[in-house]
């Protein structure tokens, strides 16, 4: 468990998007451990409950500013300012660009598909951000940690369109921060790789992953002790400790980049 004390979060009112499940729901318990007032927004979410940990939910669609919106009103509302966002949102459907096998069309990238990811990975940031900010800028101070991933920094087979969606993340990381930096926002992204399984990893993405890589779905396991430095997958708990601690004043000179953690596997 990170230090709360240290981190100095207590209170603090942070909006955390995609925070049902998965990595989202990892890093609003860890920001809870430290004392933070956290408010998970999404999709699967009744607006108003509470759960036993005491974070708070509103439902939440990234993709329309009316609910971004209503969202950020909520929280003013009840809690009285937002301190940090941590848009972590996301939705990865493995696509082809061409299926050239032709044996399953429904795994070659579609317009459906390409305006769904489009959709929650960058319309949701940029909608996210831009409501958050403009209460920022009142206060004069905030945090915004985009959720990216590997993929948005090396590419990724089978990947290309959610790939083309975290490198936009990363550019509006770089350059939000430029912009807002001097009214003592940062703006700053993490970028994930292979992390142990959470319940979104369903037998149906396995099976488009597989398909889109020309391999079968038992070939996914990986050798980490030869794919990764560190010879394991991420834990939850070390993207939670990240974000939270870049959502701290002990990050407060932490702007405009992307911090990969991947145990080394990849660049950043």
């Amino acid at each position: 468990m990170v230090n709360s004390s240290w981190l100095g979060l207590k209170n603090k009112v942070i909006i955390v998007t995609g925070g049902a499940s998965g990595i989202g729901k990892h890093i609003a318990r860890t920001l809870k451990d430290t004392g933070a007032q956290v408010v998970v927004g999404d999709l699967n979410a009744e607006t108003g409950s509470q759960d036993e940990e005491g974070i708070y939910y509103v439902q939440l669609d990234v993709t329309k500013k009316a609910s971004v919106e209503h969202l950020v009103d909520h929280v003013v509302a009840k809690f009285g300012t937002v301190d940090g966002l941590v848009n972590n949102a996301g939705i990865n459907l493995p696509r082809l660009l061409v299926d050239f096998k032709g044996e399953k069309p429904e795994y070659e990238l579609d317009e459906k598909a390409f305006d769904l990811m489009i959709g929650v990975n960058q319309k949701g940031v940029f909608f996210m951000t831009q409501a958050v900010v403009r209460e920022f800028l009142k206060k004069g101070s905030g945090v915004v940690v985009n959720t990216s991933s590997e993929a948005g920094m090396e590419g990724s087979n089978g990947q290309s369109c959610y790939s083309a969606t975290k490198a936009a993340v990363n550019g509006f990381t770089r350059s939000w921060a430029k912009e807002l930096g001097s009214h003592h926002i940062r703006v700053v992204a993490v970028a994930p790789g292979i992390n142990e399984k959470t319940g979104l990893t369903t037998d149906a993405y396995n099976e488009a992953l597989a398909y889109t890589r020309n391999i079968t779905v038992d070939q996914l396991g990986t050798d980490y002790a030869k794919a990764i430095p560190l010879g394991r997958p991420g834990r939850l708990d070390d993207i939670g400790n990240l974000v939270t601690y870049l959502l701290s004043d002990r990050a407060d000179y932490i702007t405009g980049t992307t911090i990969n953690i991947t145990g080394g596997k990849s660049r950043g």
